[in-house]
């Protein structure tokens, strides 16, 4: 998995938890007692417990190794050799996980035209229902052809998919079972505090009922992983096999779910990510009534407000999400919501950008909710209704339109980039929509500012400071009296391949003729 940070640097959190270890032999642990109520394991005076021994034991038995079998063919991982070279790098969550694991573990080559082959791969779960209801990762399951679960005391029972959800990562299984099974709770992981002890259980590298210790390093981890990021980060060991797998608090509850690790090597560095169990037991609840998840959608779409940002708006503080686009039809389009508000606070909570859509995809379709806006230097409350996600992006189809008179290109030197008119041939030339208005970026100087915050040949500048422009003495006008009302920085709202977001430049020097 590689995480690209936009504008000045890219961070790799490689090794994502991918459930692959099938040519390893798994070492079940002995078996364990009954289970019995979890005692919480508290240590006098902040210090480290004197042993997990009793917590660990009652926990065990409602972890279980799950085992996917899938049929891959050839043909369908020609797309992996590249990754192949990186063996402890699996490119999650494009591709299967099974494939490219195994084609690379097993380091060899076959030929393209070869029958489908039988792979297997090894994740971990937990039991939260004694009916036999299983918690583990989407990626451990995805495209399985069979499932099988392995109890504690070495019980293999076969199971079912009852649900998955892409997003957050997370499935829900099923197993019949003639007995009822050990099994555990979702605790509250918004009240736990970074420095908590944590454990964490689970089958990596196939060695199952491995137990390991650590403590909550950190809080509200965005990874890039996903629109609903919110990870607890943790230095307990968790490796490849673990995925799946629970984190335990000392009172036996489970508080978060293992996904991810970063590690250059493939192997635990200390630095792990968690589902946090409030997340995961509303999507739980969800797959299990109905097999899917809905979730509240405001149609809009979002960036963080950064200094420069603030500056350009005249914001006192950069805090909230910055609207950089409107979904025409969405529940913020019919509430009268802009691009270039600002959505300072949810039903009175003040929010940050990228908590946004967590937290209204967490809201009941059909409700309504309270936004508090600031615009143009006011502040206001905007009721709106929560609309359901759509499944997939609607687009509309491009209709026929004359293109625009042509004029004369505009240089920017102290921002280093040049615009021309939007005209048929740099449609053609981009790949742009007939419906896309503004200003075409015609170049970008390597050195400059405008190719540091991510601005490249081909973007199209449709607004600035939350105007539009049509054309390149437009865009220069604009930015002038900018300069002229003395804004430290100016804002353009710029469509590129990702979308729309807003990009604040300095003003510090003239712009060149």
């Amino acid at each position: 998995m590689r995480v690209s940070v936009r504008l000045f640097c890219s961070v790799s959190l490689s090794s994502v938890l991918v459930a692959g270890l099938g040519v390893l032999t798994p070492l079940h642990a002995a078996d364990a007692p009954a289970p019995a109520p979890v005692p919480a394991v508290v240590a006098a005076g902040g210090r480290a417990p004197d042993s997990f021994a009793d917590l660990a034991a009652r926990l065990l038995p409602a972890v279980v190794n799950v085992s996917t079998t899938q049929t891959v063919r050839e043909a369908d991982a020609e797309d992996d050799d590249e990754d192949d070279q990186l063996p402890q790098m699996p490119n999650f969550p494009q591709g299967s996980p099974f494939e490219k694991f195994f084609h690379d573990f097993m380091n060899r080559q076959t030929d393209p035209n070869a029958p489908p082959r039988r792979m297997q791969a090894l994740g971990s779960g937990f039991i939260i229902d004694p009916t036999g209801y299983i918690v583990t990762n989407n990626h451990v399951i995805r495209k399985a052809d069979r499932i099988t679960v392995t109890l504690q005391d070495n019980t293999v029972l076969s199971a079912h998919a009852v649900g998955h959800d892409d997003r957050t990562d997370l499935a829900l299984l099923k197993v019949d079972s003639k007995k009822p099974l050990p099994f555990v709770s979702f605790g509250d992981s918004e009240h736990r505090r970074v420095g908590d002890w944590v454990l964490a259980i689970g089958n990596p590298f196939g060695l199952s009922g491995t137990v390991t210790a650590g403590i909550i390093s950190s809080r509200g981890r965005n990874i890039d992983q996903g629109p609903y990021d919110d990870f607890i980060q943790t230095d307990a060991p968790i490796n490849k096999g673990n995925s799946g797998g629970p984190l335990f608090d000392m009172d036996g509850n489970v508080i978060g779910v293992n996904t991810a690790i970063y590690s250059p090597s493939g192997g635990s560095v200390g630095i792990g990510f968690s589902i946090p169990s409030n997340e995961a037991r509303g999507v739980v609840e969800q797959l299990r009534k109905t097999g899917k998840v809905s979730r509240g959608w405001l149609g809009v779409r979002i960036q963080n407000v950064t200094q420069d940002i603030a500056d350009g708006l005249g914001l006192s503080s950069p805090s909230g999400a910055l609207v950089a686009g409107v979904e025409k039809g969405g529940p913020a389009d019919k509430a009268g919501l802009k691009t270039g508000d600002v959505i300072q606070s949810l039903n009175g909570q003040p929010i940050e950008g990228k908590a946004l859509p967590r937290l209204s995809a967490q809201l009941p379709v059909g409700t309504q909710a309270k936004l508090g806006l600031w615009r143009h230097g006011k502040v206001m409350d905007v009721p709106v209704t929560i609309g359901a996600l759509p499944e997939t992006p609607e687009e509309a189809p491009a209709k026929a339109a004359p293109a625009p008179k042509s004029s004369a290109s505009v240089s920017f030197a102290d921002f280093g980039f040049t615009v021309g008119p939007l005209d048929g041939a740099g449609r053609q030339k981009y790949n742009l929509p007939t419906s896309l208005k503004g200003v075409l970026v015609t170049s970008v100087k390597s050195d400059g500012t405008a190719a540091d915050r991510g601005l490249k040949e081909g973007d199209v500048i449709t607004e600035v400071q939350q105007a539009e422009v049509g054309t390149p003495a437009a865009l220069k006008q604009r930015i002038e009296a900018a300069r002229k009302a003395k804004k430290r920085s100016v804002l353009l709202l710029v469509h590129d391949a990702d979308g729309l977001r807003w990009i604040p430049f300095p003003l510090s020097a003239e712009d060149a003729p």
